[in-house]
């Protein structure tokens, strides 16, 4: 029986699994109470409910075999194209059966859930082709467990979920590069072409990935020919590789064995060959990722066609001013994760200062960044070990944004004007936003995640060398690293429930396609925003009753579709209303037969109505119908 649970546990697929689950439990318990909002209740952000509407839309369309790029149940009788938004398709198209059977928010709550573990997994299997199996383990739970990513994983899943694709991204070109072939060119190309399906922004920084990793390798197409130029070259550098691997871990030694595979097959090859072989498996892949995100592109494509404001760009001017909101700031881009703050260590986490709470936590964690700048010391001489601090140090330089901050107070050397916004020109990023294609890219911030993936490499090399020669040591680096792992959702947020069957069941029970109003209404999102701020219900609401909604949230708002809807005197007068402005009686009568005309069934206050807005309902022939779930029903007279 003994022998038997060890041949068990030596199965490559059981040792996985393993480390799976031990990876899953741990990202449950960094970021609680979140599994335990299973029982019906998420966090009260717009952003949240955006995510469980798009689950519920995918599987909608999947479900009746229609386009889930375009929607008419957001910004009615309008409708929106959704080619720029965060719908996560092939999420959305994986979790349908869940989603269909019990529930979008189900399917959202179990990707949050898995998604911490399963972004520890994808990086181990990245820094295991560098790494022994202690420093890729550490590496893949400073890279999945990390404060940065959980943050994400709680308030924005698209880009959670996105972040997956960059270790993997790393494992398929670094494969590639070691064993050229059309399987490995073909890898890369799913793992590419599947990012687009799930998180634009975080599919471009897969492709910055890709091409960083790949674009030496292709330089020097002729250097494996050169170097073996007969038998006894090749079995003078198998000897020189195995005498080199004595002493090593079997991670390390492993490197040795594709080079020697990759120079076997180099003999007889000039460098034009060598480089054809090279180009055939990148063609490969970079057809198979657009045969696989060519849904996704054309969408954006037909978005992008429409023009104007919200289509498929906005104004320079407002671009320009959103560059400058969203850089991350020093120190706390490499100090302290306010995580710690939870342990009692408030004076340590004052340290880590964000303007935009709201949108990230741009740290790698004081205790990852002294691991890597460790690991790079230990490994200075293992080839690669530069180019990933090159590449970790390059995505903070670039996280900073098109100004510095230091603390509380900004610095703008060699300043320039551009569009209205000042910006620096010893900043990496006032360059970056400028490269055609990249200007998308408004918040600075989200490039830490791409320079997490070298950061957590370079730290698994020093847990490597610890393990070898301070082993206390590296048990007490794991228990420090439990200070700044994962996020709990502090400061405390409000919470929602995923239900309001007082509320709703009226409107689910009305078969019609007549269009409900949610006040305060707007269109709002990204860029650019039209009327108020909305509540963050609505969506979740809807995945419930089936009623087009007149408010909309997207990463974009379509020029066509504001013009639309601004141009229904209804929703005209009723923006107004929410300022405080009145309406004339004329205006209120074309006000009213537009609500007529559009069908317009339901109208829900989630808050106190302004005394403005209260007399524009009652003249448009709105009456007070019910209050449920603190929220009033208005329904035309």
């Amino acid at each position: 029986m003994e022998q038997a649970g060890r041949a068990l546990a030596a199965r490559p697929v059981v040792r996985q699994l393993g480390l799976l689950a031990g990876y899953l439990a741990a990202g449950i318990a960094v970021t609680w109470p979140r599994a335990a909002y299973l029982t019906g209740e998420v966090p009260a952000v717009r952003d949240v409910g955006s995510y469980v509407w798009d689950l519920w839309w995918v599987a909608h369309q999947v479900a009746h075999l229609g386009n889930p790029w375009f929607t008419s149940q957001m910004a009615a009788p309008a409708g929106i194209q959704l080619g720029f938004d965060t719908i996560m398709p092939l999420a959305g198209l994986v979790m349908a059966p869940v989603t269909m059977t019990a529930g979008p928010a189900t399917s959202f709550f179990l990707l949050t859930i898995a998604s911490p573990g399963a972004a520890c997994w994808v990086m181990f299997r990245a820094a295991r082709l560098w790494l022994r199996p202690p420093g890729a383990i550490a590496a893949g739970a400073l890279f999945g467990l990390s404060t940065m990513l959980a943050w994400q994983d709680w308030y924005h899943l698209n880009i959670a979920l996105g972040a997956l694709f960059l270790p993997m991204t790393m494992e398929a070109a670094v494969r590639l590069r070691r064993r050229p072939g059309r399987r490995q060119g073909v890898i890369l190309g799913l793992v590419l072409g599947a990012s687009v399906l799930v998180n634009q922004e975080t599919a471009v920084m897969a492709c910055i990935l890709a091409a960083a990793l790949l674009a030496g390798w292709l330089a020097s197409p002729g250097r494996a020919a050169l170097a073996s130029p007969g038998r006894a070259a090749l079995a003078s550098l198998a000897a020189r590789k195995a005498r080199s691997a004595r002493g090593r871990g079997p991670g390390q030694a492993a490197l040795a064995r594709p080079a020697a595979r990759s120079t076997r097959s180099a003999p007889g090859r000039g460098p034009g060959r060598a480089l054809l072989a090279r180009l055939v498996p990148l063609g490969l892949g970079a057809v198979t990722a657009l045969v696989i995100a060519s849904p996704q592109l054309i969408a954006m494509a037909r978005q992008a066609s429409a023009g104007g404001v919200g289509g498929a760009s906005a104004s320079p001017r407002l671009v320009a001013r959103a560059f400058g909101l969203y850089g991350a700031q020093l120190p706390g881009l490499f100090g302290p994760s306010p995580r710690v703050s939870e342990f009692g260590l408030a004076g340590l986490a004052a340290v880590y200062q964000y303007r935009q709470p709201a949108e990230g936590v741009p740290t790698f964690g004081l205790l990852l960044t002294v691991l890597a700048v460790a690991g790079l010391a230990v490994s200075w001489r293992r080839r690669g070990a530069r180019p990933l601090a090159v590449a970790w140090l390059g995505c903070a330089a670039l996280a900073l944004g098109t100004t510095l901050y230091i603390g509380s107070r900004q610095y703008v050397p060699f300043a320039e004007v551009w569009h209205g916004a000042r910006v620096s020109l010893a900043m990496p990023y006032t360059w970056f936003v400028r490269i055609p294609g990249l200007s998308a890219l408004r918040e600075a911030d989200r490039l830490a995640l791409l320079g997490l993936v070298p950061a957590a490499a370079l730290a698994g090399a020093a847990v490597d060398w610890l393990v070898d020669h301070a082993r206390p040591v590296a048990v007490a680096v794991l228990a420090l690293a439990v200070l700044e792992a994962g996020w709990s959702g502090n400061p405390p947020r409000a919470v929602m429930r995923t239900a309001l069957p007082a509320l709703d069941r009226p409107i689910a029970a009305d078969h019609s396609d007549s269009i409900v109003v949610d006040i305060p209404f707007g269109l709002r999102g990204g860029l650019p925003l039209y009327g108020s701020p909305i509540s963050p219900q609505p969506l979740l609401l809807a995945t419930a009753d089936g009623h087009p909604r007149a408010i909309s949230y997207t990463s974009w708002v379509p020029a066509a579709t504001a013009v639309t809807i601004l141009g229904h005197p209804f929703y005209r007068r009723l923006i107004a209303a929410q300022h405080g402005h009145r309406s004339s009686a004329a205006q209120c009568a074309a006000a009213r037969q537009d609500a007529r005309g559009m069908d317009i069934g339901w109208v829900l206050a989630w808050h106190r109505l302004r005394p403005a807005v209260s007399r524009y309902l009652a003249a448009t022939g709105f009456r007070f119908s019910y209050r449920a779930d603190g929220v009033s029903v208005y329904r035309p007279g």
